[in-house]
């Protein structure tokens, strides 16, 4: 009852920081980070106890889900090349060289305990990265390899830790096993969660319950996690392919209700979850600060500090030098896609590389003790570092980002984001158009007066979106017509007296409610029905209301 109580004033923090955060210009992972810190140190609070199964098996398969299946298919394998490279080339030099600072400058580490530690800290977070360049403008190139990269590094991280504490634990580590190993155990996890999604896809096609496919994509990422480890193989990696490939065919399995339903569930979830996370890394530091031996916090803190500063240092060198080669070697094979990308975008790439839960769950996760019944050598040590380069990445990183972004002028401007999208509408609009004359043309010299008055009103609409595009045309719209005027001005005052009849409906509806007339269930089967109408009128009008010519943001 006690944890119940916390959860729910936890779940309350949540909400009213994240309301908080706007107004202080703060990215909220940082401000949920800080605050679960200060809240972990009030005397008299229970000691957090976090069990890493909560992180591993409850938190992660949702939230990796959620992530690639926001993530477009297309994009992610049009950006393939810095996604493993980052992901899979960063993730191992940053192990390695983590590895020999700490076996060098950190008392007590081994080898082995320095590829543990590297592994840790090694990977960017999904939910830290996403969170905080939220909302930024960022080029959607650089927004999508930072979230494919996030996807994916936690796989190559985990694979490159468990062979690390296996090492420390039985004293003996064979490099070309490790190595077999990696490529089975990810090549095996993303070959799963290809096969799943594509089950699912098929079994989704003979599902129309909108409320049953929303239970079954919850249902899924744990399933397919617990059955890829259960095997041997990546569970992150299985979950991460299975969203992928949901997320390619979900434009053709799922309607509209379903989508929406989704949508929403799915954007509560993330959010609770998200917000949850952070606040628990803030409140495990009482507890990792109780592990510390007296005496031991400012060497500790300093060694914390080191590996932050390297693990930052290690991602900027890398993405440059990285970048530019492929440019290069591109250029030479005559194989190059794209132009080379700004340095300005490297350098936000570059520093957008903080840590989070992954690196604290696996770190928890840390066995107490080795063969032999001895207790695993520097636990608490390693926990105190990992917590400190958290905070060090979110606080530094996280705090200077958006400054950076605005500074450096790396964004997309709200028109070139807009952009795209008008162009699907006028492309959606034109073969709309031409399917009516079709129409019409079919129909003989009497066609439908309704198809007639919808294409009107749909070349006033094609003339509204031209005019988002008027400075790239050689030959500007024609004025419309009369006619078009006129049926353009019927059609919205039909939608119009059809809103007002709905708001009539709805008012009389409340009345019904409160006399108790008709049962609940049919009051809100009938309010939903309205709420859906209601928003496909507005959409209609806002189609037709704006004049010709005139441009969207």
């Amino acid at each position: 009852m006690e944890h119940l109580s916390l959860i729910i004033f936890l779940l309350a923090l949540l909400v009213a920081l994240s309301a908080v955060a706007p107004k202080l210009r703060l990215p909220y992972p940082v401000l949920l980070v800080v605050a679960g810190g200060l809240l972990g140190l009030v005397p008299g609070l229970p000691v957090i106890e976090l069990d890493p199964d909560l992180i591993f098996f409850i938190f992660l398969p949702p939230l990796l889900y959620e992530a690639s299946y926001q993530m477009s298919w297309h994009e992610f394998v049009a950006n393939r090349r810095p996604i493993m490279l980052l992901a899979v080339g960063l993730v191992l030099l940053t192990t390695t060289v983590v590895a020999t600072i700490a076996h060098f400058f950190i008392p007590g580490f081994s080898w082995a305990l320095g590829f543990v530690l590297g592994a840790i800290v090694a990977p960017p977070d999904a939910v830290a990265a996403t969170s905080v360049t939220k909302g930024l403008g960022l080029p959607r190139r650089i927004t999508n390899i930072l979230e494919g990269e996030s996807l994916v590094n936690d796989a190559s991280a985990l694979i490159a830790y468990r062979y690390g504490v296996a090492a420390v634990v039985s004293g003996t580590f064979g490099l070309w096993d490790a190595g077999w190993h990696f490529v089975l155990v990810a090549g095996g996890g993303a070959g799963i969660g290809i096969a799943v999604g594509y089950v699912v896809v098929r079994v989704q096609n003979f599902l129309s319950d909108a409320t049953l496919i929303t239970a079954l994509s919850l249902l899924l990422p744990f399933g397919i996690y617990l059955a890829a480890e259960h095997v041997g193989v990546s569970g992150v990696l299985a979950v991460v392919a299975m969203g992928l490939m949901m997320s390619r065919r979900s434009h053709d399995i799922y309607d509209n209700q379903t989508r929406l339903l989704k949508h929403s569930f799915w954007r509560v979830l993330g959010f609770l979850l998200n917000g949850l996370v952070f606040l628990i890394i803030g409140l495990e530091l009482r507890s990792i600060l109780a592990g510390l031996g007296a005496g031991a916090f400012w060497p500790t803190l300093g060694y914390g500090l080191l590996v932050s500063a390297v693990a930052i240092v290690i991602r900027m060198g890398w993405v440059f030098p990285v970048s530019f080669l492929g440019y290069w070697l591109g250029r030479w094979l005559g194989r190059l896609a794209q132009e080379r990308a700004p340095k300005r975008n490297l350098f936000i790439t570059s520093w957008a590389g903080m840590r989070g839960v992954v690196s604290l769950a696996t770190a928890l996760a840390l066995p107490l003790a080795v063969h032999g019944g001895a207790q695993f050598p520097q636990r608490n040590v390693l926990l105190f570092i990992t917590f400190t380069v958290i905070l060090v990445t979110l606080l530094v990183q996280g705090l200077s980002l958006p400054w950076l972004v605005r500074r450096l002028g790396v964004q997309e401007s709200p028109a070139e984001r807009a952009a795209e999208a008008q162009e699907l509408r006028l492309a959606l609009t034109n073969d709309s158009l031409a399917y009516l004359e079709n129409r019409i043309a079919a129909e003989g010299a009497e066609p439908d007066p309704c198809l007639l008055t919808l294409r009107e009103v749909m070349r006033r609409q094609a003339r509204r979106l031209h005019g988002t595009f008027a400075a790239n045309e050689v030959t500007p719209a024609d004025p419309p017509t009369e006619a078009e005027t006129q049926a353009a001005a019927a059609f919205e005052g039909l939608l119009r007296c059809r809103l007002e009849v709905t708001e009539h409906q709805r008012q009389l509806l409340v009345r019904l409610h409160r006399g108790a007339t008709f049962s609940e269930e049919a009051v809100r089967q009938v309010e939903l029905e309205l709420d859906r109408f209601e928003i496909a009128l507005d959409t209609q009008l806002a189609t037709v209301r704006q004049p010709p010519g005139a441009a969207e943001g």
